[in-house]
């Protein structure tokens, strides 16, 4: 198989295709499954741009989404996330009821021209993720690290589910 490897962007940019060879597209889509379909038309409509705005203008208002794993121990629920290359200072933190939002931004330093990239995979632009807690916590006791690229977040559990035995006196 001599075909080229399509670039990593070329799934969020719609271009339209040379008609110099035989279309065998409509005759491999009529081989497909109607579950397989319904996935392919949902990914175009993914990846086709927004209308009234200009296909750079849509990969650049893409905002990344974290990874992260989520656990509890005895005393806490753990998040952390991967975030390289980040500052504490481009990290927004913020607890709202029963939900955590991690925003930031990843800035790249360097100024190279599109053109001289062999590979451009890495994400730099605004990034977020929201994440609704299993239980109750007490969000003033909350604290964050972020420590070799990686951020820790530890959010004490409440303590409301303990039972407490209450004496009865005779009045």
């Amino acid at each position: 198989m001599n075909e080229k490897k399509k670039p990593f962007f070329s799934r969020f940019i719609k271009t339209k295709k040379a008609e110099t060879k035989p279309n065998t597209e409509n005759l491999e889509k009529n081989s497909l499954t109607e579950s397989q379909k319904v996935q392919e038309e949902k990914q175009a409509e993914v990846s086709a741009p927004r209308k009234g705005t200009s296909q750079e203008e849509w990969v650049s208002d893409y905002e990344g989404q974290l990874t992260i794993d989520v656990y509890q121990t005895a005393n806490d629920i753990v998040i952390k996330s991967t975030i390289a290359g980040v500052t504490p200072e481009d990290i927004d933190v913020t607890i709202d009821n029963d939900m955590v939002t991690i925003k930031g931004v990843r800035k790249n330093d360097t100024n190279v021209p599109e053109e001289n990239y062999y590979y451009q995979e890495c994400y730099w632009g605004a990034f977020s993720r929201s994440v609704i807690l299993p239980c109750d916590i007490e969000a003033d006791k909350s604290r964050a690290d972020l420590k070799n690229g990686i951020l820790t977040i530890y959010l004490p559990k409440a303590n409301k589910a303990k039972t407490r035995k209450i004496s009865v006196k005779a009045a």
